[in-house]
């Protein structure tokens, strides 16, 4: 890498605090990304060997899902203790390693924090179930006696996320509560010692030189469950307002609160991003608060089709409500939870449908099926465009830099997800599809990912997508993603846009404060640019015109110098 292209790809200075407002943010799936022990499972020393791969991309920070000691029971989700590397993945002199060369070229690091739920594991739940009814180490998680003259019922016939009871009863009779798998007991967040072994942690890393924190499901920590509980059909009915006993209390905000605090404590100031599913952009807003996390993921190009309407209305509500909150946006496509979108936009529009996790893609067969690959990739390369056109900051998943479909063909013996055995909200096919292992290298047993096998298996497609194969290819996606980002830092500017009518529906176009416009056909009838046709710098133009399907940049002159 030469001095030249790492300098056009550091992040901003040390101590920028306003650094993640327009980042350009990667998310590392420890476990899938790079495996340097030939165990079959990513680790901490196989990130490091590819910090140059992460710097060469152009990308300002990294999210780290979790890689923290852990039986897996939900792909790492389920903590068994969170100031320790899983043995798995290496040690924390492996961690701060990694972060310092990280830090190195200019890349931040956001770490996962998973606030609402331990692992099973996890030594204050072992110590919960040996010490019985009415112990502190009770206190910390959500008991209750059972249902019944003998309390063999559950305290509620409510679901867990993943299907199934949320109930879990324990050798001596009472049961315990879980929003997602048994494995992964709720904690009380009424409990003054779990708010203070929180801050403790969110300093253990901050300390080591974590620069944020990504918050899983921050919208779910505190509860009500005074008595009388509601019945599952009362629960679903009741609004979700600020006072619903389990999702999105008003009282959640103490908590960020007191941790903003801890954030501030540091120069720059830690940062923070919640995984907030709420009902509404006010509700969401909330949790962006400068004097709580900063940042709240908008979710809404997930369930969104390829549609200029709908990328119109959401881009200009989510707009809208940033400058409410003080925050700045963040744009999605694909995470470690859905299908990956270029599959998804190669699938039949869901027009207004509620899909869930899987449901199409199963009715679609597979990538090698009823689903069209090569639009799929061209619109995601357009859609992909355009966020990082938009004001805020965008999160890439691995894998996307290289255009990767979701892999189906998993057998279910080999499968892990939780999801998939349970049903719940992801029923289908479950996550593990998005979750394979990258492919580094054409050929060998796992693609370069590691000297063995992988822990997913890898698809015999990899081999096109391979890192080494698109490296070499002008016209790949890892090409179109590392000029995409060089040039992004370039053209970055003020957060605000200017939309520019088009006359076509299916067109949208706009401008930002500098000049720079981003242009894409949502149609397949090809745009006519005129004489901006001269001054593109980035996306296909054929014959003067922008093709369907398609997003293209245009600099005015003089604005690259």
């Amino acid at each position: 890498m030469t001095d030249a292209l790492l300098a056009e790809t550091r992040a901003p200075a040390a101590d920028d605090a306003t650094w993640w407002r327009q980042a350009a943010v990667y998310q590392i799936y420890p476990r899938s990304f790079a495996d340097a022990n030939g165990d079959g499972i990513g680790d901490i020393p196989g990130i490091l060997s590819r910090v140059d791969y992460l710097a060469e991309l152009g990308i300002d920070a990294v999210w780290l899902s979790p890689f923290y000691p852990s039986a897996l029971a939900d792909g790492g989700y389920d903590v068994a203790d969170y100031r320790d590397v899983d043995p798995r993945l290496g040690t924390l002199e492996d961690f701060d390693a990694m972060v310092a060369a990280l830090h190195a070229r200019g890349i931040r690091v956001v770490v996962d924090i998973v606030p609402n739920h331990t692992s099973d594991l996890h030594e204050w739940f072992q110590e919960a179930l040996e010490a019985g009814r009415g112990s502190a180490a009770r206190e910390r998680y959500i008991f209750r006696e059972g249902k019944g003259p003998d309390g063999a019922e559950p305290p509620t016939d409510w679901e867990s996320v993943f299907g199934g009871p949320a109930w879990q009863q324990v050798e001596d009779g009472q049961w315990y509560f879980h929003n997602f798998a048994p494995e992964q007991p709720d904690l009380n967040w009424d409990n003054p010692e779990v708010r203070e072994d929180f801050l403790k942690t969110l300093r253990f890393w901050s300390d080591r030189g974590v620069d944020g924190f990504r918050i899983d499901v921050a919208h779910m920590l505190t509860k009500d469950l005074a008595e009388p509980l509601p019945s599952r059909a009362e629960l679903e009915r009741l609004p979700q307002d600020g006072k619903h006993p389990l999702i999105d209390r008003d009282d959640v905000h103490e908590i960020y609160a007191e941790w903003r605090k801890v954030f501030n404590e540091y120069e720059p100031p830690r940062t923070a991003v919640a995984e907030a599913w709420v009902s509404t952009p006010e509700r969401r807003a909330r949790y962006a608060s400068a004097e709580g996390l900063g940042q709240a993921f908008n979710f809404d190009l997930l369930v969104a089709d390829f549609d200029a309407t709908q990328f119109r209305s959401i881009i200009a509500e989510n707009l809208a409500q940033s400058a409410m909150s003080g925050s700045s946006t963040t744009w999605v496509l694909s995470n470690h939870d859905v299908t990956r979108h270029a599959t998804r936009y190669g699938l039949p529009a869901l027009d207004g449908r509620p899909v869930k996790q899987g449901t199409e893609w199963v009715a679609a067969g597979g990538p090698t099926d009823a689903i069209d690959m090569v639009r799929g990739l061209r619109r995601a390369h357009a859609a992909t465009l355009l966020l990082l056109g938009l004001p805020g900051s965008t999160y890439l998943y691995q894998g996307e830099e290289l255009g990767l479909q979701e892999v189906a063909e998993i057998a279910p013996e080999q499968r892990q997800d939780p999801a998939f055995f349970r049903g719940g909200e992801f029923d289908g096919l479950g996550r593990d599809g998005c979750r394979v292992p990258l492919p580094w290298t054409a050929s060998g047993s796992s693609f370069g990912f590691g000297a063995g096998d992988a822990h997913l298996p890898q698809p015999s497609w990899f081999s096109d997508y391979a890192v080494e194969v698109e490296a070499a290819d002008p016209a790949s996606t890892l090409s179109l993603y590392r000029e995409a980002l060089r040039l992004r830092h370039r053209l970055q500017t003020d957060e605000a846009l200017e939309w520019i009518e088009t006359g076509r529906a299916d067109v949208l176009r706009f401008a930002r404060p500098n000049g720079w416009q981003v242009v894409t056909n949502f149609g397949s009838e090809p745009l006519d640019l005129g004489a901006d046709a001269a001054h593109v710098v980035l996306g296909p133009v054929i014959d003067g015109a922008l093709p369907g399907d398609s997003t293209v940049w245009i600099a005015p002159p003089g604005l690259l110098g």
